[in-house]
Parts: C-alpha cells; structure tokens; sequence
C-alpha cells in the first residue's frame, strides 16, 4: 500500500503546512505500525481486547495516511504550544489523533496520560517516540501543576473526558487560549418499521461489545418499533448467547473482563436496580472482572429515562410506537446536551431528519463505519464535544486541524 505520506515533504504541494518536513516521522510511525506491530498491539491488549486493538492499529495507520491531506484541505496556522489531556482508553488511536498529526502545524506538544493507564501510555509514548523523535513530551505531574505549567501557556488544549472536568478546566483558562472538548454521547440506536433486523442485531451487538463495551461509541440506548421488539430481542439474545469470553489476549474472544473500575462498578449498580427488565445474561463477577453481556429491555422513553453512561456489554432496549413522538424526547433534555452520534435502521425520515440538526447520523450502519481521524466528529450537544474561545463556546463536531484554522490567528502562516 502506498500511502499519502509517501509524497515528498519538501515539495510545492506541501507548502504553508508549519511543520511539513515532520511528514518523515509521521512516515515512521506508519511504517512500524504496518511492519512491526506485535509490540504496539501486544501493549493495547493490557487494556483492550484482541480484536479492539487490531481496530485501533488499523484506524492509527488510515488517519496518518490522511494526516497530510487533513492539513492541506484546512491549513492550520502555526501553533506555538499544545496541550493534552488524554483519554483512558484507544492509547494509539488517541496519541495520534492529539498529538502526531498535530505536529505537522503545532510546534510544541505536551500530554497528560489518565491515571487509570498512565502505566501503560508511558510505554506507548516511548515506543512511538523512538520512531518519531518528534517535540511530544509526556507529563505525568500531578493535574493541578499540570494545569499551571503546561495549560495555562499553551495556545491550544484538548481535554478528553467527563464533561464536569471540561468545565473546571475551562473556568481557568484565558480567553485567546482554543479549548477542545471531547466527551460522551447517548449514541441511540434506533430499529424502525422496514429495518433488517438480523443486520440490525448484528451491528447492534458489534458496537456494543466492542471491547467488551468499553468504547465511547456504544450506544447506550436501543429504540425499536414495538412491532419488531419482540423479534429484536430473541434474535439479540441468540446472537449475545453465542458470544466467546476470554482474556484480552485471544483472538477469538468477543468480550472480555472490564478494564475500568469505575465502569465494573456502575454497570453492576445498573443491572442490580433494573433486575426486573433483565431477558438476559446480567451476571457479574467482580474476582475476574467479567460483567455477562446483558439484554434489559423495558420502560418507556421520556427525557427522564434513568440513561447512564454504559462501559460494558449492557443492551438496553425499549420499545417505541410513534416516530415523531421519539424524535421529539431524542432532541430534548439530556439527549440534547449529550448529542454526539445516532444509528438509524430501517424507515423513519422525520424522525432521522430530526436527529440530524443535533448529531452525526449514521442510515442501516454503525457509528463505526464513519470513524474518520481526519474529519470533524461528533455532534451539537454541549456535553458531547465543544470549541471554547474568545469568551464563546459553540457545541459541534471537532477536528483540532479544522479549530485552529477557524479559530486562531493566522499571521504566523
């Protein structure tokens, strides 16, 4: 394969890109990516499952080939000083999402690993840097001095996680400093009259187990038309029965024990208060960390639909009769401040239209088949993902390359 990185970083085609002759190392980290990936993969497997680190591999090594064309299509000016903080899963997806392909127009960059993998993204970082050599520093102060030497003179800072932090953080800085919020969206899946259901089931249970449901992609929530429910969920529990656990090391389990403590411990607390939906599965063993997938199904969809952030395999269901009356409870409340994505199978074009002024809106196909580094993602909700600066905040899909172009000055280009 021949990638976009291939092409020489001091031609014309390049010029007005910052950091062009930085290409090479992107190149690099491709490269080793491709030829040597068992490290690397070996690595992610201490928090992910077999097939969730190949995924991330492969989506690491399609967003460096897009790198130079990102940069190219949105010429972002020169950024003296990047901070981030980082996520606590999707490592190498992550690093080089917020920082290696930054580097092609950030001329400084440092991270914050989160505690729960600081461990293990100091040795992605080493890894990685021996190949690229490139000004990406890892920070593993604690977060107030953090926030004091590295946040408070950087020109750019991308945050990662919980929307409360997000808040916190932004209160501190000034106001020429571009914030980038990424968090968490509902992700409703929706079945609608005229959808396949055995697609349907079988996207359904890919991205939801997909590492062991410790994806920020995982729809959280599963609408289907009342007519099909009953069909949806036989089929779903037979496809959830047939699934293989195993440790993350093998390559044929579907799911494995739950990395994060703090997930274990919310999705048992869910399962233990919604017991009566349970149709399916809902064990969970906190020696091995295993939580059985499990299919609740029941309650009526309202704005104040008890909806938890799901980090495991947990399937809830509820059933729908009127298409407009669930697109108006899917656009307000805590659907509306937690817009990100939504998944939409079969007919339903009000409801679909509806979705799509507040999310990114996937027709008969997951969430995971648009999964692009190079594009803006994610939805208008506040608590999904949202630019900061110059005293504004607008809630919309994110793409740092993109925000700093339309954001900072661009003397320096």
């Amino acid at each position: 394969m021949t990638s976009v990185l291939d092409r020489s970083a001091t031609s014309a085609e390049v010029e007005g890109i910052p950091f062009a002759d930085r290409l090479h190392a992107l190149r690099r980290v491709r490269r080793h990516l491709i030829e040597n990936p068992g490290p690397v993969h070996e690595l992610l497997c201490e928090i992910s499952t077999h097939r969730a680190a190949g995924y991330e591999i492969e989506a690491a090594v399609r967003t460096l080939d897009g790198a130079l064309a990102e940069a190219e299509k949105y010429r972002p000016a020169r950024v003296p000083r990047l901070a981030a903080f980082m996520p606590s899963n999707v490592l190498l997806y992550s690093y080089v999402l917020y920082l290696l392909v930054p580097a092609l127009y950030a001329e400084q960059l440092v991270f914050r690993p989160s505690s729960q993998v600081k461990e293990q993204m100091i040795k992605l970082h080493a890894l990685l840097a021996d190949q690229h050599g490139l000004p990406v520093e890892i920070s593993t102060t604690s977060q107030r001095d953090f926030l004091q030497d590295r946040v408070e003179p950087a020109d750019v800072v991308v945050f990662t996680g919980a929307y409360a932090n997000a808040e916190q953080i932004r209160a501190r800085l000034r106001p020429e400093q571009l914030f980038l919020f990424l968090g968490s969206g509902v992700n409703p899946f929706v079945v609608a009259p005229g959808a396949d259901l055995a697609r349907a089931v079988r996207d359904a249970v890919e991205i939801r187990t997909l590492n062991s449901g410790q994806d920020c992609l995982g729809p959280d929530l599963f609408c289907v038309h009342e007519d099909l429910l009953d069909e949806f969920v036989d089929t779903l529990v037979t496809e959830v029965e047939a699934l293989r656990y195993g440790p993350y090391t093998d390559p044929d389990a579907d799911y494995g024990p739950i990395f994060y403590e703090g997930a274990l411990e919310e999705a048992a607390l869910y399962l233990a208060r919604n017991r009566s939906r349970i149709v399916h599965g809902g064990a969970v063993d906190f020696r091995s960390r295993r939580v059985e997938p499990a299919v609740a199904v029941g309650g009526e969809v309202t704005p104040r639909f008890q909806l938890p952030e799901f980090f495991a395999p947990v399937f809830n269901v509820v059933g729908y009769r009127d298409e407009d009356a669930l697109a108006a409870t899917l656009t307000t409340g805590v659907f509306t401040e937690r817009a990100l994505g939504a998944s939409v199978y079969g007919t339903a074009p009000r409801l679909t239209e509806a979705l799509r002024r507040r999310a990114t809106v996937t027709e008969d196909a997951t969430l995971l088949s648009i999964d692009d580094g190079n594009a803006p993602f994610g939805g208008f909700g506040r608590q999904a993902n949202y630019i900061s600066v110059g005293g504004e905040l607008r809630a919309e899909p994110v793409l740092i390359s993109k925000a700093v172009a339309e954001h900072l000055p661009k003397a320096d280009r």
